[in-house]
């Protein structure tokens, strides 16, 4: 998944669709919970099948909270700049 994120730009304000199959879920964790496929107690979990997510300024980590789902690949970090300046 993540592979879908490079070479694109991402500004923070910029909104995200997650559209899955409801035996999954989103989870929003810190780079610790990406990096290692687990969720805390900070973390924000989505069950809806389509969720709009609101990116944030620096660094976004994403995962599928099933461990042995996100250690194949279901996770995704993006790092969102300052949105462009608006003329």
């Amino acid at each position: 998944m993540q592979g879908w994120a490079q070479g694109k730009d991402f500004h923070a304000g910029n909104v995200l669709e997650f559209i899955y199959d409801q035996t999954f879920d989103v989870a929003i964790v810190d780079k610790e919970g990406h990096d290692t496929c687990t969720v805390s107690d900070k973390s924000i979990r989505f069950f809806d099948g389509d969720d709009n997510i609101t990116l944030a300024f620096d660094p976004n980590y994403f995962i599928c909270s099933f461990p042995d789902i996100c250690a194949i690949g279901l996770q995704l970090a993006i790092n969102a700049t300052a949105p462009p300046p608006s003329f």
